[in-house]
């Protein structure tokens, strides 16, 4: 009786969704990965021509890796004026798809605008996992009624696998930036405890006080002195 539930096309889907998750294995670099979720999904999901990605970063939205400049302009759109598929998708619900957006009453400052740039349906998809909220996945077609429950079925598995490939990306990117940065204030301290004749303890509150007298952060006072006591030592050879 499963056997007869399971469809060839459902087994086809589903090759194909295993062959491109694989493809998503998630990298240091944030913007590549999304890069590669943003080729993925548009080589996959039937209808989409465009699709781009907007991430959630300290509460705003933000534009990463769109697959064309009228993406970018209609991500952009929909973040400035607060409203359209993308911010209800990280917003409010998870799914949000249009048939014909310049007609669509809940959308109606940006479905006039994406109409005038061509773009006729939409289809919003939330990037989540249990722990986080990374954003949107966005997908564009200058047809009338391009995407259907089955697109959204496929969109749905596919950005559930992007969003894990997606945050784990982000917790390389984070690891990575820490510790450069933890590297970059152990060298500042070395330097100030040659230069002044100073304890380390002495070198790092010197650091903390010229990043609270500067409104910097700790790491860019840090880098700071590290560059500029880099260049003096390659003026002087």
């Amino acid at each position: 009786m499963t056997d007869e539930l399971i469809k060839p096309a459902d087994l086809e889907l589903a090759d194909a969704l295993s062959a491109v998750v694989r493809t998503l294995e998630p990298e240091p670099d944030v913007e590549q990965t999304v890069a590669n979720i943003v080729q993925a999904v548009a080589a996959t999901v039937p209808g989409t021509e465009d699709a781009g990605v907007s991430l959630l970063e300290s509460g705003s939205l933000k534009s990463v890796a769109p697959s064309s400049e009228r993406v970018a302009r209609l991500d952009e759109l929909q973040h400035k004026l607060g409203e359209g598929p993308c911010v209800d998708a990280v917003y409010t619900d998870i799914v949000y798809r249009t048939a014909d957006i310049a007609a669509d009453e809940r959308w109606p400052k940006f479905g006039y605008a994406a109409a005038e740039l061509g773009i006729n349906s939409m289809l919003a998809v939330r990037l989540f996992t249990g722990k986080t909220l990374l954003g949107a996945l966005n997908l564009f077609s200058t047809q009338r009624d391009a995407f259907d429950e089955s697109a959204e079925h496929v969109c749905g598995l596919f950005a559930a696998h992007a969003a894990v490939a997606l945050a784990g990306s982000r917790a390389q990117a984070q690891l990575r930036s820490a510790l450069e940065s933890r590297d970059v204030i152990s060298m500042a301290k070395g330097i100030l405890m040659e230069r002044h004749q100073v304890t380390d303890d002495q070198a790092f509150d010197l650091l903390v006080r010229a990043s609270q007298n500067t409104n910097r952060k700790l790491h860019e006072v840090a880098r700071w002195l590290v560059t500029g006591t880099n260049n003096a030592i390659n003026e002087n050879n």
